[in-house]
């Protein structure tokens, strides 16, 4: 990991180091994993991932725990939110506000989702900006009664990449609503890096059935795409890491330098198509 911090850059100098929190379900056979039961007909266990932008469209994870499938996501709020360099980005599955009052007042940043049910008390509305993607921009008080916030965050309603409105809450205020938007879309960077994973990796397709086995193969599975990430990041190209992955496959037992020139082969020749005779 510390070697990979040296390659991060901030996604823009005004926003900083961001990092996002989520998890995905692994499914297993209930019958020869009965210690991961969660419901009457399956079983699973549950990977909290926080990963953090090293790139524009280049993430790796840097903190993890793996438990049952049944505790909801913001019972690892805890552990996965702790650094205060960086802005955190949640789904609505993370909507707690007595955290968020908390993170206010640690000075922890964060980009979230709105649940639709959420009860919301308007306080300013902020001038209308020229984007249009953004619809609101407005200072609110969440919650009500006892649940009520102690501090005011800002409402952004803008559109997802369906053109669905959405609603976002945040307590940075020294951002545009563009940058809060925009930020919020690129959260998608962990679903992709969770697709990769499954597919890439295996990760959902084990070789033992006792809990060590499992969550042993799914620690491996962080640990090679790090891997891979810090190979392609110190030979310096544009592969991507998937065929990465197929020059190690086939050179496996190759020395280093044969795997860099392959790497870094590039054709004597470049094929222009076929070409129309000149009359």
């Amino acid at each position: 990991m510390t070697k990979l911090h040296r390659f991060q850059t901030p996604v823009a100098a005004r926003v900083g180091a961001v990092k996002i929190i989520d998890s995905t379900t692994i499914g297993l056979c209930l019958k020869k994993y009965k210690w991961a039961t969660f419901r009457k007909t399956k079983a699973g266990v549950k990977l909290h991932l926080r990963v953090t932008f090293l790139e524009p469209g280049t993430v790796y994870p840097d903190k993890a725990i793996l438990t049952p499938a049944k505790p909801a996501d913001h019972t690892q709020m805890d552990f996965l939110i702790d650094d205060t360099d960086a802005t955190y980005l949640m789904d609505r599955g993370y909507l707690d506000y007595g955290k968020y009052d908390d993170y206010c007042e640690r000075n922890i940043r964060f980009v979230s989702r709105l649940k639709n049910n959420a009860i919301v008390e308007e306080v300013e509305e902020h001038a209308q900006v020229e984007d249009q993607t953004v619809i609101r921009d407005v200072t609110v008080i969440l919650g009500k009664g006892n649940k009520r916030m102690k501090h005011t965050l800002r409402m952004i309603e803008t559109m997802d990449s369906q053109g669905q409105p959405v609603r976002i809450i945040t307590n940075r205020f020294d951002l545009t609503a563009e940058e809060i938007g925009e930020m919020y879309r690129s959260r998608w960077q962990i679903e992709i890096f969770f697709r990769w994973e499954k597919q890439n990796l295996k990760f959902t397709r084990f070789y033992g059935e006792d809990e060590n086995a499992v969550m042993n193969q799914i620690w491996v599975c962080l640990i090679a795409y790090c891997l891979l990430l810090l190979m392609k990041l110190e030979l310096r190209t544009k592969r991507s890491l998937t065929e990465l992955m197929d020059y190690l496959i086939t050179r496996l037992w190759k020395p280093w330098n044969e795997l860099c020139a392959a790497v870094n082969w590039k054709p004597s020749r470049t094929s222009r198509g076929r070409q129309k005779k000149q009359v």
